[in-house]
């Protein structure tokens, strides 16, 4: 359960970093319509971010791929259990 809670921990950070990544866009278009930077400059930094944010939620949607295969794998161990222990009790009443 520890590797699932830590993988969850993974995803609420990644996507708080995307916010923040969003929000560095949002304050770079506001300097931008107040005439602060150039349009070029805007341009090469929006797009630095862009591809920022973009690689952070490929991470994020392959976290969230590994919580669901280790639920997956987490549900499968328990139906073995369940079979072993129903094997051990038709053995006991075989005896």
């Amino acid at each position: 359960m520890s590797f699932l809670k830590r993988l969850e921990k993974s995803i609420s950070k990644m996507e708080k970093r995307i916010e923040n990544e969003e929000e560095k866009v949002k304050k770079l278009e506001e300097k931008y319509n107040d005439k602060k930077i150039t349009k070029a400059k805007f341009n090469i930094e929006k797009r630095k971010i862009q591809d920022k944010i973009k690689s952070l939620r490929a991470r994020h949607q392959t976290l969230k791929g590994l919580v669901v295969k280790e639920i997956h794998h987490q549900e499968e161990k328990a139906e073995e259990k369940e079979k072993k222990k129903e094997e051990k009790l038709k053995k006991k009443g075989e005896k």
